[in-house]
């Protein structure tokens, strides 16, 4: 079968021919209906060969939605045919946090050697993958499989991270939306949707604050030396409530630092390499910095629902198996308008 894999340290993605794999007792198999892409990829393969530790080779793919093509034994109450999502953040299946469905946060997953598929697992960017247990599969119904799939991240992140901060955001507050890419114009929708917060969307290109406007941002501003005096013009000098960092890169965290108001939140979302120091002549007096991850299951199918009310709608530019290599390469030069989607 085609594959995208990562297979030797610093060359990227390579299109190849793999065989198809077999369930084990236990698992199911999946034909692969799309596969997104994300910017975590290129975080991975970008890492040094000292501090990598995925193993090669590697398939991509930590989005992946498909039908039912194999079952393992043992599996009951599935059908071959049927469309899933795969909910990607594995855990144990038995500790407290997999008990409440935040395998996301599962406390033992690394050191019992779990990963998610495409960071680890063999991953959905291939045209059949394996899912461990069916518990990771959600139920996509009648949504389209290329419109759905970045959801299983791109949508379910933000959501998880919006949800965390909804106590923050009653009416008359701000919400600052930092990188309107992939993530960040599913976020702004999932505000809209949510809550009646004033949405200030931040990037550095007028074609990203575009789509913004489009998604439904109330403001949309260049993210350059000026944007924090805007944000605090915006809010009457007082910050933000809520600032969702996108991007995660040091000039990021720093705006959101910037930007917050006092007793506010700074969720840092993306994996840009950037920290942000919290205290007394950092961040503002009771303000929280939280590094949120992914998300639990029952919010993936809160998601989906949100999908099936025509509440959220993803960007996606469709690319097939042949040009999987060639997405990847305008992913990493940031000319994806919204989400890539690799359509098998």
């Amino acid at each position: 079968m085609k594959a995208v894999q990562y297979r030797e340290i610093g060359k990227g993605p390579e299109l190849v021919e793999i065989e198809k794999p077999e369930p084990s007792a236990g698992q199911i198999r999946l034909r692969v209906t799309a596969a997104g892409l994300c910017h975590s990829d290129w975080f991975l393969m970008d890492t040094p060969e000292e501090q990598y530790t995925y193993g090669l080779p590697l398939t991509l793919g930590h989005e992946g939605v498909g039908v039912i093509d194999k079952l393992g034994g043992g599996v009951d109450g599935f059908e071959v045919g049927d469309p899933y999502a795969i909910y990607g953040p594995w855990g144990c299946g038995m500790c407290q946090a997999c008990a409440q469905g935040a395998e996301n946060y599962c406390p033992y997953a690394a050191e019992m050697g779990i990963t998610p598929p495409g960071l680890g697992a063999p991953g959905a960017m291939a045209e059949f993958v394996i899912i461990d247990d069916q518990r990771h599969l959600v139920p996509l119904g009648d949504l389209d499989p290329v419109q759905t799939v970045s959801l299983t991240d791109a949508g379910l992140t933000p959501y998880h991270a919006i949800k965390a901060a909804l106590h923050k955001l009653t009416p008359g507050s701000t919400a600052v939306v930092i990188g309107v890419g992939g993530l960040g114009h599913v976020g702004v929708q999932i505000l809209r949707t949510l809550t009646q917060s004033t949405i200030i969307a931040m990037d550095i290109t007028e074609d990203k604050l575009d789509l913004a406007r489009e998604v439904g941002a109330h403001h949309a501003i260049i993210s350059d030396d000026g944007a924090a005096e805007k944000v605090r013009e915006l809010t009457n000098g007082l910050g933000a409530e809520a600032v969702f960092d996108f991007v995660g890169a040091p000039p990021t965290t720093d705006l959101a630092r910037q930007v917050v108001a006092i007793n506010g939140f700074i969720h840092i979302v993306g994996i840009g390499g950037g920290t942000l120091a919290t205290g007394f002549f950092s961040t503002p007096f009771g303000a929280t910095v939280r590094a949120p991850y992914w998300g639990t299951r029952g919010e993936l199918m809160e998601v989906l629902d949100l999908a099936r009310a025509e509440a959220l709608t993803v960007h996606v530019e469709r690319f097939d198996f042949d040009h999987a290599v060639e997405a990847y390469r305008k992913l990493h030069e940031g000319t994806i308008r919204g989400r890539a989607v690799v359509v098998p």
